[in-house]
């Protein structure tokens, strides 16, 4: 088998389930050593209440060709985010290739309304979920990645700046969400212009409609039979599963050149087009393109029907 990744360790902050899942599994899969960190472990589930771990994710990792080794952390937390990157540090002898910041867990903080009647409690632990946990987090593992022959940082986000672009006004329609992922769009390039002397390519990157545990759960299949959520949502059908994602992450830290695409914000079905790696079903959704093309011209009508300002 290849394993272009051998040798290579990576760190994907945020990995018990969902997009931070397939990013380590591919990892895995590309023969890289992988640290899955995350709050959810066998001992104790996070106020996420989900059933998924970070030992789970590492034994997919391995699994799948690499090494896993998931460990507890809260990056919320700056004391935990640095005794991570030191345990790294000891383990790895000073290497860190590939640092991913996946970490989110906002899905219940987000309110569609104006920000005048956004729950601000909610508000602001959703920026500190979402921003904070990324700041805290490269702030310990760039030194390491400086230091060494690294590769790439990756921030992973909802929407590239193009797709974005589309929404009126340019607005997500909820105020700390919509923060929270251009901010860390906002944050690859900051990474990237202070990174380029050093070698290390920062880019944004954006999934298309996640086929992540919790979506499958909410249409009532599994991964084996998600076509029959088409019924329920007619735009699953252009849905892609975390590993989509993974192996954009993959083609990137191969990419002898990725250093050309430094500071930008990229998307899965742009990403497929030009490394030509596909889903696991041998498909190359292209959310992006159906999103331009048949939900654009509605967004108005989409964002109204969600915000129900009472506010004319």
């Amino acid at each position: 088998m290849n394993f272009p990744l051998a040798g290579h360790v990576a760190l994907v902050a945020g990995g018990t389930r969902g997009g931070g899942r397939g990013i380590a599994t591919e990892l895995g899969a590309a023969g890289a050593t992988v640290y899955v960190t995350g709050r959810s472990t066998r001992a104790g589930e996070s106020d996420l209440g989900r059933p998924e771990t970070i030992e789970d994710t590492a034994e997919y990792v391995t699994a799948a060709g690499g090494t896993g080794i998931a460990v507890q952390c809260d990056h919320a937390d700056a004391h935990q985010a640095k005794n991570l990157i030191n345990r790294i540090n000891a383990e790895q002898d000073g290497r860190l290739d590939i640092l991913v910041n996946d970490v989110w867990g906002g899905d219940a903080l987000v309110h569609w309304t104006p920000l005048w009647q956004h729950p601000l409690e909610d508000g602001l632990t959703l920026l500190h979920r979402a921003i904070d946990t990324h700041l805290i987090t490269s702030h310990f593992a760039l030194p390491l990645m400086t230091a060494g022959r690294a590769d790439l940082v990756v921030e992973v986000t909802d929407g590239d700046e193009a797709t974005n672009a589309l929404f009126p006004d340019g607005y997500r329609g909820s105020p700390f969400f919509d923060l929270a992922k251009t901010s860390v769009i906002r944050l690859a390039r900051i990474q990237a212009a202070e990174l380029r002397k050093h070698g290390v390519a920062a880019v944004a990157l954006t999934p298309g409609f996640l086929r992540s545990e919790a979506v499958l759960e909410h249409l009532g299949v599994t991964e084996r039979t998600w076509r029959d959520g088409i019924g329920k949502d007619p735009h699953f059908a252009y849905s892609e599963t975390p590993a989509f994602l993974g192996r954009a992450v993959v083609a990137l830290a191969t990419d002898p050149d990725v250093l050309s695409k430094t500071g930008q914000s990229l998307a899965t079905w742009d990403l497929a087009e030009e490394y030509g790696f596909t889903d696991t079903d041998g498909s190359q959704p292209h959310w992006g393109r159906y999103f331009r093309h048949t939900l654009a011209p509605q967004l108005d009508t989409i964002v109204g029907e969600l915000t129900q300002d009472p506010v004319q």
